[in-house]
């Protein structure tokens, strides 16, 4: 099998790109998208067929007594938070083309356990104020996530288009610190590029997009539009194993709005690095399997907690077929 063969499946990991709040709904410093869904050999194309992609996701998250967090009407101070979520789902590539691309369809879905502390609560609907730590907890699903993506191929250039967006009916309560849903409708449009050279193993991606958030019916809080960063950079070793770093910007452009939010337009950004390995492997004669690690260090918080992260991916995906003289 050649190296352009083998690494087409890697891809099928980046049809994991889908947005998931792992502590609070978007006015709680945490919005509708997932910083580093995407990564290397996201614009790439895949095989035709249906697939499986199963991601588990840790995040461990802080932020200090003197930042403050609208949430529900009132302003919490300070955060320690920790997830442990898997993403699941399938997607379905179509062999026939459309606009002269690669179209493909996935439905995901989250659950897991959601833990979240904060220090205070400083002040309520009414005015009230509270100086005292609470802890929350729950294990539950999350809301769906459909995504569609649009990709064309040229040599070693690899181009693709996507919206998602996400169906509220996971697990959520305005009054409750942890939520594994975000309370609101979100849509997320983007594109990205991928430069992959099979000669030389070298390969180079980014993906750039924008969410609008729907307003929250259960706090009248809407939060404004982001505008979000994920690339990655890989070399193939061999045929199966690469290495590399991954990446990510999130910056909030428009200011949030509507009778909840009461610290005024509230932007947020921040930004993650870190490193990945990448390992490709048969599974019976027409599977193949491909799995993917990655971690991020955050840095460059404004009102948004920061921490770090890891993802473990695993896609399954037909075989791509072998090509005839």
């Amino acid at each position: 099998m050649t190296m352009r063969s083998r690494f087409i499946i890697i891809a099928t990991v980046a049809l994991s790109g889908t947005a998931v709040s792992p502590v609070y709904a978007d006015e709680g410093g945490i919005s509708f998208w997932l910083p580093g869904q995407y990564g290397s050999f996201a614009a790439t194309s895949t095989t035709p067929g249906w697939a499986w992609t199963t991601v588990y996701y840790h995040a461990s998250l802080a932020a200090g007594a003197d930042q403050q967090f609208p949430r529900g009407g009132q302003i919490n101070a300070g955060l320690d938070a920790n997830a442990n979520l898997v993403l699941f789902g399938p997607a379905y590539t179509f062999a026939d083309a459309v606009l002269d691309g690669q179209l493909t369809l996935s439905m995901m879905a989250v659950g897991g356990r959601n833990e979240a502390t904060i220090d205070a609560v400083l002040t309520g609907p009414n005015g009230n104020t509270l100086s005292s730590s609470a802890t929350d907890s729950l294990t539950a699903f999350g809301d769906l996530y459909p995504t569609a993506t649009l990709k064309w191929n040229s040599g070693v250039h690899n181009y693709m288009t996507y919206a998602t967006g996400d169906i509220p009916v996971g697990a959520y309560e305005p009054d409750r610190l942890a939520n594994l849903g975000i309370g609101h409708s979100a849509i997320d449009v983007g594109g990205g590029y991928t430069y992959f050279n099979p000669a030389t193993g070298r390969e180079a991606s980014a993906v750039l997009g924008f969410t609008y958030n729907l307003e929250n019916p259960d706090t009248d809080y809407q939060s404004g539009v982001d505008m979000h960063i994920d690339w990655g950079a890989a070399q193939f070793l061999n045929e199966q194993f690469f290495v590399g770093a991954v990446g990510y910007y999130y910056q909030q452009i428009t200011g949030d709005s509507g009778s909840g939010a009461i610290l005024g337009d509230f932007k947020s950004r921040v930004a993650g690095i870190g490193p990945q390995v990448g390992y490709l492997f048969p599974v019976g004669d027409k599977m193949q399997g491909a799995l993917n690690v990655k971690a991020y260090w955050e840095f460059a918080a404004r009102n948004r907690p920061e921490g770090w992260n890891f993802w473990a991916g695993f896609a399954l995906s037909p075989t791509a077929p072998k090509k005839t003289e």
